[in-house]
C-alpha cells in the first residue's frame, strides 16, 4: 500500500513496509474503506450506466470526476441526469450484476475485525450498492455512509439525497469527524484511490492508496 500523508492539504505520498503498515493497522481505532475501485473492482456509478445504456457518456464524466476536476455534487448530478435509473433497475443490477469484491479484502477487514477494529465504508456511491456490500464482508448497515437515491411511487428516478455528507466534496472528512465525535476514536484510517479520499486527512490520521493485482498486473486506480 502507499501511504498518503497529509499535514495541511499538502500531499506526500510514500510507499509503506510491511511491518509500518502492521503497526498502523494495530494501533487504529477505526478503518474506513472508499467502495468503488477500492473494496470492490468496478465504479458503481459505471456499471449502473452500463446496464442503463448510457456507459460511454457517463464513463467520461467519471474520468473527470476522479481527478477532482469538479465539484463532487456537480459531477454526480450531471451523470444521474444522464442515467435516469429506476428502483428496479438498480435492483436488477445487484441481482444480475453485483460487485466483485477486490482479492485481499475480505481477509484483511476478517483480521481487523477480529482484533475489535471498527471497520465503515464511506462511499460516494449508492447505499443500496454499498449495502450489498457491507453484507458480503459482516459490516453492519449502521456502518455504511453512502448516497442515497430517491424514486417517485412508480419507481422512477427522483433524484438522490443532497443533504448526505458523501454527496459533496470533502464529505468523507465531514463522516470521519463525526465518527470521532461519536466513539471518541483517536486514530481512524482511510483507505481509498482518490481526491475525496485524500481530502478525508485529517481528520484521518492517514490516507492509504488501495492497490490490488488482477492477471499478474498491479493496477493503481486514478483518482476519484
Amino acid at each position: 500500500m502507499k501511504l498518503l500523508d497529509v499535514p495541511g492539504r499538502t500531499i506526500l505520498p510514500r510507499m509503506v513496509s510491511h511491518s509500518e503498515l502492521r503497526k498502523l493497522f494495530c494501533s487504529a481505532d477505526a478503518v474506513c474503506f472508499d467502495v468503488d475501485s477500492t473494496v470492490i473492482r468496478e465504479e458503481g456509478i459505471d456499471e449502473l450506466a452500463k446496464f442503463c445504456g448510457v456507459e460511454d457518456a457517463v464513463s467520461e464524466m467519471t474520468r473527470r470526476a476522479m481527478g477532482g476536476a469538479v465539484p463532487f455534487k456537480a459531477a454526480l448530478t450531471e451523470r444521474l441526469a444522464l442515467i435516469q435509473p429506476s428502483r428496479e433497475q438498480v435492483q436488477r443490477l445487484i441481482a444480475e450484476h453485483p460487485p466483485h469484491l477486490t482479492p485481499g479484502i475480505r481477509e484483511l477487514v476478517s483480521r481487523l475485525q477480529e482484533r475489535n477494529v471498527q471497520v465503515f465504508l464511506i462511499s460516494g456511491g449508492f447505499r443500496s450498492i454499498v449495502e450489498h456490500v457491507a453484507s458480503k464482508l459482516n459490516i453492519p448497515s449502521t456502518n455504511v455512509f453512502a448516497n442515497r437515491l430517491k424514486f417517485y411511487f412508480n419507481g422512477e428516478y427522483a433524484g438522490f439525497d443532497e443533504m448526505q455528507p458523501t454527496a459533496e466534496s470533502g464529505g468523507k472528512g465531514k463522516v470521519i469527524k463525526l465518527l470521532k465525535e461519536k466513539f471518541h476514536f483517536k486514530k481512524i484510517i482511510m483507505i481509498g484511490d482518490g481526491a475525496t479520499d485524500m481530502e478525508a486527512c485529517p481528520p484521518a490520521v492517514g490516507c492509504f492508496h488501495w492497490i490490488w493485482r488482477k492477471c499478474d498486473q498491479t493496477t493503481s486506480k486514478r483518482q476519484r
